[in-house]
């Protein structure tokens, strides 16, 4: 933490000088007195900044001496973790003068032009993907493919039939009896985000901008797949609304216990270790009212769990993207989402478009991406459904019927 805090603060003050003698060049001029001053001053900061550095690498390669010496392949490791690093840091300054506009010598590395902006380098892509699975665990649990093109997979269906094991008398042929395959086809479908960036906050320059950037558009991303993968899309990318395994609710506006018990009992035991609980905020608040004969709360906080909470042993999970509770709608998911497989046919690409919003004092970012996903296995996954009709209000449309019927 240490170590990225000084590395983040010189690439500031580098930033820094270079907007400092980029603004000099624009306006053919000489460097003022108190630029000058400020440059050396940045320089003899940056130079101290790197001798710690290169100090605290030395002290943390210490912690080796009684092992064993390393091998080449472990040094060779090592200088391309180092190179990698060092081309990291290029580039994220690269894309941060490019956003703020600066205008620096080669050495500070360039983005690769396109026909509407610039492409953001691999490294700064990556941590948008990386924060896109994040900030979604239902992306992050599915199970993932990226392949080009459409992709078929195979599965056991077992609905017509199956393989049958019984007692058998000698010399008795045996009956043949089994299921089939099928497979699941994954295609892909072409989405696109937009974030604005206010040139305001870009001419800042003790704001990150680039980490702005990762954050903002990895959480546009990020909704929009979430989205996708539990509601879907008629014609497009169907997700989890294909999913028939599961039960059907007592009611259609309240829950009760023998409903959420139902539901997780429909996935088998053997996916039961890594299931979770999928659900909008306003039900698990319906659900924190529940409890069980004993009067305790069948929902409980619990600070080891990966969302914080837990219902009947296993995580909530809560994602704005699921429905609020109302009559026929699927409102809870439970299951191990790698029984949904998402297929990724093109990598997120992010492009910068520098002068498109120059009327609106704003810097876009857009990043497309084509992808599908569907249910690959159902016996890992299950939906509660609620019921058309609470059943008070079904009893009394039923009474008003047979009333009417009498007279």
């Amino acid at each position: 933490m240490f170590k990225k805090k000084m590395i983040e603060k010189k690439n500031a003050l580098i930033t820094r000088a270079e907007e400092i003698v980029a603004k000099a060049k624009a306006e053919e001029r000489e460097l003022t007195e108190d630029e000058a001053k400020t440059l050396d001053e940045i320089d003899q900061n940056v130079k101290s900044i790197k001798t710690t550095i290169e100090a605290t690498d030395k002290v943390e390669a210490m912690d080796d001496k009684e092992e064993a010496p390393a091998d080449e392949d472990r040094e060779d490791e090592t200088e391309k973790t180092e190179d990698e690093k060092a081309k990291e840091e290029q580039e994220t300054r690269a894309f941060e003068n490019y956003i703020r506009g600066v205008v620096v010598n080669e050495r500070a590395g360039e983005l690769t032009k396109g026909d509407n902006g610039a492409v953001i380098p691999t490294s700064i892509a990556n941590k948008i993907i990386k924060k896109v699975y994040d900030i979604s665990p239902v992306l992050e649990r599915s199970d993932r493919y990226n392949v080009k093109g459409q992709l078929n997979i195979p599965y056991y269906d077992t609905t017509s039939g199956d393989i049958t094991v019984a007692y058998q008398t000698e010399f008795t042929a045996l009956t043949s009896s089994n299921g089939k395959f099928a497979t699941i086809s994954l295609t892909g479908f072409l989405a696109g985000a937009l974030s604005k960036i206010s040139r305001s906050l870009i001419n800042n320059a003790q704001f990150d901008i680039v980490d702005f950037v990762v954050t903002q558009m990895a959480e546009n991303i990020a909704r929009f797949i979430e989205k996708e993968l539990l509601v879907g899309t008629s014609g497009k990318v169907t997700g989890m609304s294909t999913l028939t395994n599961g039960v059907t609710a007592t009611a259609a506006t309240y829950y009760n216990a023998d409903d959420l018990i139902k539901l997780k009992d429909a996935v088998k035991d053997v996916y039961q270790n890594n299931a979770i609980f999928v659900m909008n905020s306003k039900t698990r608040t319906a659900l924190r009212l529940l409890k069980d004969d004993n009067g305790r709360y069948l929902l409980q906080d619990d600070i080891t769990s990966p969302f914080g909470t837990t219902l009947l042993g296993k995580p909530v999970y809560v994602s704005d993207n699921m429905p609020e509770t109302a009559a026929s709608k699927a409102t809870i998911y439970y299951g191990d989402f790698k029984g949904l497989a998402t297929k990724f046919s093109e990598d997120i690409n992010i492009q910068v478009l520098r002068e498109k919003y120059a009327d609106e004092h704003a810097v876009g970012v857009i990043g497309w991406f084509e992808f599908d996903s569907k249910v690959e296995n159902e016996q890992m996954l299950a939906k509660l459904t609620m019921a058309a009709a609470d059943p008070a209000a079904a009893a009394q449309t039923m009474a008003a019927k047979t009333t009417t019927a009498s007279k």
